[in-house]
């Protein structure tokens, strides 16, 4: 019989106070040669399960996570060739990170580690992925063939031989490594646990409780994007604004979300997702009494990755609606603007706008005709 509960020391660094936990030339960088004969062991006892918990233990959990990554990323890159769809790993967005944090959790478990900690990340990582992946999920994105949009222009521009290249060093490899760097803080926090014990400290409460509003957050934005289209959907088949949605003739004509959450921000189900993960980094750095530890970049890749992909989402979308314009400059990005104003509101060339109106109008009375759009 093997023991499956090793030495920590073979897997875990030796922490002694808070901020150990968090100095990467300590718990990190000892045990990177682990990656290196991970494969090896993991053949060689392929048949045997008891062996494979064996490993399972007695490889840094973090390594573990770092080598699964590195495992996907071949597997998607030949599939997105194959098809050439280049949605493989925003089909596996809400799950990766799940994988990871409940591994950190299970891990835990069987090592004998206090798991408190371990299981609130995990509760409210589970929670962020079922959002995402239902809202995905409804959206077709898991149906054959569907491809995110918005890869389509980067094909075209970028051409054959670039996409191939960009689809190695970025969608299949980098962003795989970012889903696994983004839950990183996770194996910070749990070695914080073998410090504090397993009593939930003060920023447990804070953070766990703050991501699950922003998760709260994201699902509002997603269902109110969702009711806003199937308005305009419906308003698009019958020329008729459909009472139950409670949206105008207006805002549907006007051809994108303007109301609730979106009064405010651009992108609210944006800003709550970057929000979750600066949120775990942050709970990292607190538990482990750090202004900044080691996974800072995984949480500013995170943030540029974002930036770069809403600037190309607003590109196209102000090209498609006219008044988009207005509502970039009345409404913020992310945040909410110091004077943010409603798309309700009249421009200040109102008076221009108005005489426009008028125009179909008069037009109308002297053909007594209208067009449906």
């Amino acid at each position: 019989m093997l023991d499956l509960r090793p030495t920590l020391s073979v897997a875990l660094p030796a922490v002694k106070s808070l901020p150990d936990c968090a100095d990467f030339s300590k718990t990190v960088q000892p045990f990177l040669p682990q990656l290196y004969d991970l494969p090896q062991k993991v053949f060689d006892n392929i048949n045997n399960l008891e062996a494979l918990q064996h490993v399972y233990l007695s490889t840094n959990p973090l390594v573990t996570a770092l080598a699964f990554s590195l495992f996907v990323t071949p597997v998607v890159f030949i599939v997105s060739e194959i098809n050439k769809n280049y949605s493989q790993v925003d089909r596996l967005w809400s799950i990766l990170p799940v994988i990871y944090n409940s591994h950190y959790a299970l891990w835990a478990h069987l090592a004998g580690l206090p798991t408190q900690r371990m299981d609130h990340v995990m509760a409210v990582t589970i929670l962020w992925g079922a959002r995402l992946t239902f809202n995905y999920w409804r959206k077709g994105g898991y149906t054959v063939g569907s491809e995110d949009y918005r890869w389509n222009i980067v094909k075209d521009y970028a051409g054959p031989v670039v996409m191939f290249i960009f689809n190695i060093v970025f969608i299949s490899l980098a962003q795989n490594i970012l889903l696994f760097a983004i839950t990183s803080p996770t194996y910070v926090l749990l070695l914080c646990s073998r410090v504090t014990g397993n009593e939930l400290t003060f920023y447990d409460s804070v953070f766990s409780k703050l991501i699950f509003v922003l998760v709260l957050m994201e699902f509002f934005a997603d269902q109110q994007q969702w009711n806003f289209h199937g308005a305009k959907d419906a308003y698009k088949k019958t020329a008729k604004v459909p009472k139950e949605y409670g949206y105008t003739r207006e805002q549907l004509d006007r051809g994108f979300n303007t109301s609730g959450l979106w009064a405010w921000s651009r992108h609210p189900n944006f800003a709550a997702e970057q929000g979750v993960w600066l949120a775990l980094y942050q709970w990292s750095c607190s538990e482990s009494e750090t202004f900044v530890n080691w996974c800072f970049g995984a949480a500013l890749s995170y943030l540029i990755l974002f930036q770069a992909s809403t600037w190309l989402t607003e590109l196209l979308s102000a090209q498609k609606y006219p008044e988009y314009k207005i509502y970039r400059e009345r409404v913020g990005r992310f945040l909410p603007k110091v004077a943010t104003q409603s798309m309700d509101a009249p421009t200040a060339d109102g008076k221009a706008n108005d005489q426009q109106k008028q125009e179909p109008a008069k037009a109308v009375k002297a053909t007594g005709t209208t067009k449906r759009k």
